[in-house]
């Protein structure tokens, strides 16, 4: 398996492995309050999840394509599907419940 800093964007998403990506932009305050949000939450889930930034004005397209309308804007993906997708600061703790929330409802809906 290769490292997530090897893949694609789209191998990435398209994985076993559920990714949550935080669209950001550089001038934006509350984006840089998720930088170690979302550092506690890597820490507590380790590789069950991967999660990846990308800044939505250098990657407009990316940010078009998933309807970002505002940053920070956090996406879950599983196997190429867009299971929750919300803007705001969020807690590790709230993230981590709405990723485990959104993955067993995949799961029951994938039938594993």
């Amino acid at each position: 398996m290769k490292n997530p800093k090897e893949q694609s964007f789209t191998d990435l998403i398209k994985g076993k492995t559920p990714v949550l990506v935080d669209f950001y932009a550089d001038w934006c305050a509350p984006c840089k309050m998720m930088t170690p949000i979302l550092a506690q939450l890597k820490s507590k889930m380790g590789d069950k999840i991967h999660i990846i930034k990308i800044d939505a004005e250098k990657n407009p397209a990316a940010a078009i394509k998933y309807q970002v309308r505002g940053v920070p804007a956090l996406l879950l993906f599983k196997e190429g599907y867009v299971l929750w997708q919300q803007s705001g600061v969020r807690q590790a703790a709230e993230l981590e419940k709405i990723i485990n929330d959104k993955l067993s409802h995949f799961n029951e809906m994938q039938g594993a």
